[in-house]
């Protein structure tokens, strides 16, 4: 085996254990299961009700800032269907909108629709946390690209929720979310 062929071998032995790594201990495997019994218990019908602030930012695939954005958001429940009616305005002056429609089981289970997801989204919510997990379709202006999302927001004791995504194609991550949601009184 020459020098070059083993650098290579070597480099992707590395690559592959870093990934099984990152599967095995990273963002992705948590579970709602982790956050059963602690903090306070999240209730999308309860703290998504109402007019909320977002702020956030949003990461590239290097982990620099590719965006910042102001969103007002206002959620609206009958029963366990809800809906999250967005207006992101962002660093660029673009302002996008989206609404939610939300549908949550007395188990804590949640079917998510809007009109840029591919399909229906799905989700837990347990203890302080939501998890969900959809696909999502950007629009033309920003490549039209289907990526697959992982969406988790966590309920703090004085009743801000954090938010982190993450967004992936072909399994290889290409946008991180971290945001911050306030009810507005």
């Amino acid at each position: 085996m020459t020098h070059v062929s083993g650098l290579l071998l070597g480099v992707l032995i590395t690559l592959t254990l870093l990934a099984i790594l990152t599967r095995l201990t990273g963002f992705r495997t948590q579970k709602p299961g982790d956050f059963a019994a602690t903090g306070p218990a999240f209730d999308m019908r309860l703290h998504l009700n109402g007019p909320i602030l977002c702020e956030g930012v949003i990461y590239g695939p290097l982990g620099r800032v590719s965006s910042r954005f102001v969103a007002d958001m206002h959620g609206s429940w009958e029963g366990n269907t809800g809906t999250l009616a967005e207006t992101f305005r962002y660093d660029t002056g673009v302002v996008q909108e989206r609404c939610w429609t939300l549908r949550v089981d007395d188990a804590g289970a949640i079917i998510a629709d809007a009109p840029d997801l591919v399909g229906s989204g799905s989700g837990t919510q347990q203890g302080p946390a939501v998890q969900m997990k959809y696909r999502i379709k950007l629009d033309a202006s920003a490549g039209g690209h289907e990526l697959n999302v992982i969406d988790w927001m966590y309920l703090m004791e004085n009743g801000t929720i954090m938010n982190r995504s993450q967004f992936r194609k072909f399994g290889l991550p290409v946008a991180e979310l971290i945001a911050t949601m306030r009810k507005v009184v």
